[in-house]
């Protein structure tokens, strides 16, 4: 019998009124009995429910449900799952009716049923589903997978991320991130943007939406999500303005033609002993007077910054989460002059850093 089972049968009723009190007797004398309650509601139930919408959401189960209730059939044909496995997706579909997400109507259709469940089929709130995905599929294997990886010498890769599911869970900061791009980017003139770790693409399309006269390189280090960010691009009706590549801004050949340079959300995607290196060599790509805007979370953030924190601490290609005053350092250190850090979120450890090159970087 497992914990969830156990706590239950102290709240269900059994055909037998005696077997009942024996039976609820012998668990409350066990001295575990506190102990397996508090975890069965306080902790596991709200594992597994994590879990449980994270897959909902990222698998398009939600997307669906959000139109209309779905039977088993309909939901099998929409997912592309085969008919010989419809039995397993409903005993997966059960389990979230038995956590509560999901609920059954009388011709056995289901439809969300929780307020989580309900806010996560809705389109405009991808980036909250992403981010959900982002904690159970990483953020959770750097706390589980921690000491075994310290006593292995095991790090993560780039390859343990899904570079998709990130660029679509950074969006939660959006509005932040416009706001410093706005107060940053120059209007009214011809300008030249080049953007390190462009995501799915949208603020670079923010900043060409704020200046029409805009043109851009936008680059990502992952294929698959520059490939992305190419066909937004082109959805965009930005295609002839936004060249879009993939490739490692340490080694990419580009001109020392830019304006202004963004790094968004990225910076700890470099080791630390690495990062002076890297801003020198933004630098380099700028033209007199060109400015870098940097915005990323710092340490001593909410509990996810932490984790992610963690994370990249236990990553083989990158490194810890900056300090403010680290990095405004580490600007000034690549030769950045009136460098600027300003907290863009109210209460959080999520700052913006604007530094200006006044001359060329001698090679």
């Amino acid at each position: 019998m497992d914990i969830l089972s156990l706590a239950r049968t102290l709240r269900t009723r059994v055909e037998d009124p005696l077997t009942d009190i024996l039976t609820a007797a012998k668990l409350l004398g066990n001295p575990r009995m506190p102990l397996l309650l508090a975890l069965s509601k306080g902790v596991i139930e709200p594992v597994y429910r994590v879990s449980f919408l994270a897959a909902a959401s990222g698998s398009g189960v939600l997307a669906c449900l959000a139109y209309r209730p779905c039977d088993v059939a309909s939901l099998a044909d929409r997912l592309g799952v085969p008919a010989e496995d419809r039995d397993r997706l409903r005993a997966w579909l059960d389990l979230g009716v038995r956590l509560g997400d999901l609920s059954v109507t009388v011709e056995g259709c289901y439809q969300p049923a929780s307020i989580p469940a309900r806010a996560l089929a809705e389109p405009g709130n991808d980036a909250i589903a992403a981010m959900l995905e982002e904690v159970a599929r990483f953020h959770v294997p750097a706390l589980l997978d921690g000491p075994a990886m310290l006593r292995d010498g095991r790090r993560f890769t780039l390859g343990d991320q899904d570079g998709a599911v990130i660029a679509r869970s950074t969006r939660v900061v959006q509005p932040f991130v416009e706001e410093a791009v706005s107060r940053t980017l120059g209007r009214g003139r011809e300008l030249r943007l080049l953007e390190v770790g462009c995501g799915s693409g949208v603020h670079v399309r923010y900043a060409a939406e704020l200046n029409p006269r805009l043109t851009a390189v936008a680059i990502d280090l992952q294929k698959e999500v520059a490939d992305q960010a190419a066909e937004n691009m082109a959805a965009w009706g930005l295609a002839d303005r936004v060249e879009t590549r993939q490739g490692d801004l340490r080694t990419l050949a580009l001109e020392p033609q830019f304006d202004l340079v963004t790094m968004h959300n990225n910076i700890y995607y470099f080791p630390v002993a690495e990062r002076v290196e890297v801003l020198r060599r933004v630098r380099s790509l700028l033209a007199p007077n060109g400015k870098l805007l940097l915005t990323t979370g710092c340490q001593g953030g909410n509990i996810a910054l932490e984790v992610l924190n963690l994370w990249f601490t236990n990553a083989d290609f990158g490194g810890p989460l900056p300090r403010e005053a680290e990095l405004a350092d580490q600007m000034e250190r690549a030769g950045f002059v009136d460098v600027e850090a300003t907290r863009i979120v109210p209460g959080e450890q999520f700052w913006s850093f604007v530094g200006t090159s006044v001359r060329p970087v001698r090679s």
